[in-house]
């Protein structure tokens, strides 16, 4: 339910997550679903090797991935400007959106298990049926590879429809060189899992960090060649539109060659079959039925949005560019600290609900949203305070205007609001998956989505254009909320209470110590040189400054109010650390 545009180009799933719904994550790092990263992988595939060392190396490559995702979408922002980058953004959209279609919805919540399964019981311990989904992927995606760059001019009409011609025309070129990404983007997909269920864990997490390292070179490339500054769309020529698009487009080929050693070390070979009947494709569809609903209505949702931020975009304004950026902080605060928290408690209530002991479901999942909003409510309140200087020290260079970085702080101010409720609706979420249960987070997720399409639309339609990319912001924390809420309505009557009346104590004692926190890093960045526009100096030391007071007023009016969730939480990081 995420309703971001934030979709790694590589999913590593785990087999107990649902898919991505509907981001465009122009980072290359891998995620289960919507900005939750993998958990720690089931015994079953693990085989003989350590969860814990798994669990390391997973640990250490998201977090490189992340900072190497994160220098790549810098590196497009500085090298592009805003303008060229919704065009790109929009580019990269288009294949991100046919594999969610053709496979995403399917890869964590039905292939994996299915792999694992046959593993366990097929004589040669799956091979042939691996070789056999392979050999039908590659075809499969081959022909939706050459479909969609035949369309391409056609997609751009659907997703970039209201704009003059020099943009769409420069969207659909692009398109034609980054639309066969499909390809190799599902194939990798596929390896990973292949890798996984056979207990190799560190190269479906280390690849796509390749990718990013790659992009990250060609647009170095490009800025040393034609220099960091905004365009027009007519001023992209073919030579800056093939460094550009067929730059993208290796990144992910060496992503997924970069894969290829690790089959062999885990004594896969590949060997084409065509008897497609033996993977009991009938099965297999009826098993993803479910998960291909959860996909399809969030890719409907997720259309809107591009299309709403297309028609906004300008050069000074916030489109889907700064929309991205955005929600990849939005979702690098989600992944330190929630994933970690539901990492650490999905194990238990998956143990507790297979035993019928539904009081403990309820007591961890009591403890995670409490855990979750005490925790992540001071990193919103940086967002929201900070919004002017986080946006200038992060996204300020080259092409990247401080215009677009203004632009940026309205758009981060927004996703402020969203942060919390995106991790809670998150966790109410995986409590269903312990279960199990994925059915009912799928039909949740078809009233979430639509109200969030219909908040998004009526803030674009009743504020200018400069607001549209907060508006629809604002509509991702609507629909985060409502998801929550839902979800707790429908878990109850399986599990029994959740406590309630504990959640709303230690809530209403997070907004208070919020509240005070938010205040005095306001007062503190009034009286700092730089006012509401800063220079970068400026803007760095309300940024180290304001973030180090509101960190501390926060701690302190939590211990004062006891808050013990962050004592635990700091308890449970350091636990971590030392293993």
């Amino acid at each position: 339910m995420s309703g971001g545009l934030y979709r790694s180009a590589n999913a590593t799933p785990d087999g107990n997550v649902p898919p991505a719904d509907g981001a465009i994550f122009i980072s290359a790092e891998p995620l289960n679903q919507p900005g939750v990263e993998a958990t720690a992988p089931p015994p079953e595939v693990v085989g003989e090797t350590s969860a814990a060392a798994n669990s390391a190396v997973m640990a250490v490559g998201s977090l490189v991935s992340r900072g190497t995702g994160f220098i790549r979408n810098l590196m497009i922002g500085a090298a592009l400007g805003n303008l060229i980058g919704n065009a790109y953004t929009t580019a990269i959209f288009l294949p991100n959106q046919v594999y969610e279609f053709l496979l995403g919805g399917v890869l964590t919540s039905v292939l994996i298990p299915v792999l694992v399964r046959r593993r366990k019981s097929d004589p040669d311990r799956g091979e042939a049926y691996a070789q056999r989904l392979l050999t039908l992927a590659v075809l499969a995606l081959a022909v939706a590879a050459l479909i969609a760059v035949v369309s391409a001019s056609w997609l751009t009409a659907i997703y970039a429809s209201g704009k003059d011609e020099a943009y769409t025309s420069l969207i659909t070129r692009l398109s034609w060189l980054i639309l066969p990404m499909l390809f190799f983007t599902g194939v990798s997909a596929l390896i990973a899992a292949v890798l996984n269920t056979r207990g190799h864990f560190a190269a479906p997490m280390w690849a796509p960090i390749l990718n990013n390292l790659v992009v990250i070179g060609v647009f170095g490339l490009y800025i040393l060649v034609y220099g960091a500054k905004g365009l027009q769309p007519s001023d992209m020529g073919a030579g800056r539109i093939l460094l550009v698009g067929g730059g993208t487009l290796l990144g992910v080929a060496v992503q997924t060659a970069g894969l290829l050693p690790a089959l062999r070390k885990v004594g896969f070979r590949w060997r084409w079959r065509f008897d497609f009947r033996e993977l009991g494709l009938r099965e297999l569809a009826q098993l993803g039925a479910w998960m291909f609903c959860y996909v399809a209505v969030n890719q409907l949702g997720l259309f809107v949005v591009v299309n709403l931020l297309t028609r906004a975009a300008g050069t000074d304004q916030a489109g889907i560019l700064i929309y991205n950026n955005v929600f990849l902080l939005l979702m690098m605060a989600h992944g330190i600290i929630a994933v970690s928290i539901i990492t650490a408690l999905m194990p238990r209530m998956a143990a507790a609900a297979a035993d019928g002991r539904f009081h403990d479901v309820t007591a961890d999942l009591s403890r995670g949203v409490r855990m979750v909003t005490a925790v992540l409510a001071p990193i919103a309140v940086c967002y929201a305070v900070l919004s002017t200087p986080i946006s200038i020290v992060v996204f300020r260079y080259g092409a990247f205007s401080a215009e677009n970085a203004t632009a940026t702080s309205t758009v981060l101010l927004a996703a402020a609001l969203a942060l919390v409720p995106f991790a809670i609706s998150q966790l109410f979420t995986f409590a269903f998956y312990a279960l199990p249960d994925t059915r009912t987070p799928a039909l949740i997720n078809i009233p979430v989505v639509a109200l969030r399409v219909g908040v998004q639309i009526v803030l674009f339609a009743a504020f200018a254009a400069h607001f549209a990319a907060a508006g629809m912001m604002i509509g991702n924390a609507v629909s985060y909320l409502a998801a929550a809420v839902a979800s707790a309505w429908l878990l109850r009557p399986r599990v029994g209470r959740i406590g309630l009346g504990a959640i709303m104590r230690t809530i209403g004692r997070v907004v208070v110590a919020a509240l005070g926190a938010a205040l005095i890093g306001w007062l503190v960045i009034a009286v700092l040189p730089g006012g509401d526009r800063p220079s970068w100096i400026e803007a760095a030391i309300q940024l180290v400054v304001g973030g180090a007071v509101i960190g501390g007023s926060y701690l302190g009016l939590a211990t004062v109010l006891r808050i013990g969730e962050i004592t635990e939480v700091v308890g449970m990081v350091r636990r971590r650390l030392g293993r």
